[in-house]
This record gives structure tokens, C-alpha cells and sequence, in this order.
């Protein structure tokens, strides 16, 4: 099996920081507990150390080799990082080090993000399982089995987790029991990484369309049909969801009606979006497949700037203090935004 390196946005100069910020670990504010971070932008407010000046005499601090191809994006939380690989395992690590905490092997591959919330680390795997370990020692608390493989990335929000599977499901299960509280068929699969916002859970599906769902009672509030296969997570902020189509647009929608407010096209059916979006300061970052970072106004949907990458995978831009992260082929860009 090809193995590559593990690069967890963990880089050195001066300042040793990242995405997420160099506070004290134990400050949950700065934690990036999960794909979307806790605000459903992907946009963190409390980096303050690494800035357009700086970043770009970041070197590496330290990197950790697995046994395969990793895909996932890692979580973070209290100075741990949690990582999916193709070998099957979920690493965690010492956030300050690299050294190898605990391992966790499933049955297949394990390629989304993990979630960590109130001493819980929640991940997927492709084996079809849902799984809650215990954050600190690896113990299995519970598992749930869907009847499709899982690529999605867990959502927790008040005590429950949201998860897409490819058998067309959207799932909510109870955080401490795995107990399911409801599901909803989308009729295709669900790829897309649920954004949960004002009791709200918002996802796309191969359908085309994108759903939102009463996250208490999964009943559907809204659904609207792009042009294309919605593999992007939605990106929720200031009361208008931000989704990428595989008909090469983005679309902004209407949270509480899911009306239309602005499309930009970004690629084609050969470039799809299927990265997702992350809002920051007025300002959406978004790249298609084998395309350019682009930065629309989150209004009105106009091109503010874009910039050519090798992007060659769905690589989601963060964005944290003026900078702009995003995955480039095989290394990580930052853009002063």
C-alpha cells in the first residue's frame, strides 16, 4: 500500500501555530474539533499569531508516516490531533510533537474528518460504521451500522450526531448511545458533510439537490435542485447557505426558504465544485476540481479575486487572521485574502 506523509498543518519559524491558533490548547475556542469547525464557516476569528506577514516562513515542525494514502482532514482539540488514513485507522497524535498517542483500526478505508466533542471523538469509516471512542484512551463506546459505506464527516450539535452515508441517508444518532433519533432518504448518496445551524441541518446528495432537515424531527424544510451531483458540504453564515454543485457553480440560498439569492459559475461538469466553501468577513473561498481559489462577495456572489493552484482533489479552503489555506496538489497554500 502507497504510504505517504502526514502533514497536519503543522509548521515552525518563529511562531509555532495553525490554522486553529497557538492559544492554550485547552481554550475550546480554538479548537477545530470538526470538519466545518463549530461555526459552520470554516473560518476561525481567534488566530492572532500567524498573519500575511508571517505565514510564509512557516517550516516544518514535524510529520508522521502512515500506512496509507491519507484523505481525511484532521480534527483538533485540547492538543490532539485526530486523523483518518486509507490503512483503515484513525491516528491521534500529540498536536506539540507528532508522537503517536492511540490508533483505532476499522474495516476499510476511513477518509473523512473526524469530530471531537465533550470527550468523544466521532468518525466514519467506508467498513459502513459509525464510530464513539473515548478522546483520550481509544476505547469504543458505541458503533452504528448504515447500509452504505460512509465518506461523510460527523456533525455534532446538542447532544447528536449527523451523518451522511451512500446509501442515500441522512442519519441522527443520540452522541452517548448511538441510538438512532431519525433518518432521511435522500434517494442518492449522501457524500456531503452536514452543516447544523439554528436547528437546522443542512446537506447536499448526488439527487442534485440540497436538503435542509429539522434537526430535531429530520422532517424537510426546503430542498433546492442545482444542476449537478452536490458533493460539497455547505457552508452556513448570516442566515444564507453556501454550497458548490457539480454543474461548476456555487450557489448562495436562503436559509429559512432556500430561495435562489445568486449563482457564479466557477468550473463545468469536468471541474466540478465539489470543495466546500468557507465564509469569512463578507467574503466566500471556494476552488473547483483542477481550477482556481476563488474569492466572491457573500452578498452578491461577484468575483472578487481568483488564483490560479494545482488543486487536483476537492481541497477546502480555511480561513483564519487574513490568510486563506487550501490544499495545492501535494502542498498547502496560504493567500493573503
Amino acid at each position: 500500500m502507497k504510504q505517504i506523509r502526514v502533514l497536519v498543518l503543522f509548521l515552525s519559524a518563529c511562531w509555532v501555530s495553525a490554522v486553529w491558533g497557538q492559544q492554550p490548547a485547552t481554550d475550546d475556542k480554538n479548537n477545530w474539533s470538526e470538519f466545518h469547525r463549530t461555526n459552520m464557516e470554516r473560518f476561525n476569528p481567534n488566530e492572532h499569531v500567524l498573519n500575511i506577514h508571517n505565514v510564509g516562513k512557516l517550516n516544518l515542525k514535524w510529520s508522521y508516516l502512515a500506512g496509507g494514502q491519507v484523505q481525511s482532514s484532521p480534527a483538533m482539540a485540547n492538543g490532539v490531533v485526530y486523523i483518518g488514513s486509507d490503512d483503515n485507522n484513525l491516528y491521534v497524535l500529540n498536536a506539540s510533537t507528532g508522537v503517536k498517542l492511540w490508533n483505532y483500526k476499522t474495516g476499510g478505508y476511513v477518509v473523512s474528518a473526524p469530530a471531537v466533542a465533550n470527550g468523544v471523538v466521532y468518525f466514519v469509516s467506508e467498513d459502513r460504521n459509525v464510530y464513539a471512542l473515548d478522546a483520550n484512551t481509544g476505547a469504543k463506546l458505541w458503533s452504528y451500522t448504515t447500509r452504505g459505506i460512509v465518506q461523510s464527516s460527523p456533525a455534532v450539535a446538542e447532544g447528536v450526531v449527523y451523518v451522511g452515508s451512500h446509501d442515500g441517508n441522512v442519519y441522527a444518532l443520540d452522541a452517548k448511545t448511538g441510538a438512532k433519533l431519525w433518518s432521511y432518504n435522500t434517494g442518492y448518496i449522501v457524500y456531503s458533510s452536514p452543516a447544523v445551524a439554528d436547528g437546522v441541518v443542512y446537506v447536499g446528495s448526488y439527487d442534485y439537490k440540497v436538503y435542509a432537515l429539522n434537526a430535531r424531527t429530520g422532517h424537510k424544510m426546503w430542498s433546492y435542485a442545482t444542476g449537478g451531483q452536490v458533493y460539497s458540504s455547505p457552508a452556513v453564515a448570516d442566515g444564507v447557505v453556501y454550497v458548490g454543485s457539480g454543474d461548476g457553480n456555487v450557489y448562495a440560498l436562503d436559509a429559512k426558504s432556500g430561495v435562489l439569492l445568486w449563482s457564479y459559475t466557477i468550473g463545468n461538469v469536468n471541474h466540478p465544485v465539489q470543495s466546500s466553501p468557507a465564509v469569512a468577513n463578507g467574503v466566500v473561498y471556494v476552488a473547483p476540481l483542477y481550477g482556481n481559489l476563488y474569492a466572491l462577495n457573500a452578498r452578491t456572489g461577484t468575483e472578487l479575486w481568483s488564483y490560479g493552484t494545482s488543486t487536483d482533489g476537492p481541497a477546502s479552503p480555511a480561513v483564519a487572521n487574513g490568510v486563506v489555506y487550501v490544499g495545492c496538489g501535494s502542498d498547502v497554500c496560504a493567500f493573503g485574502k
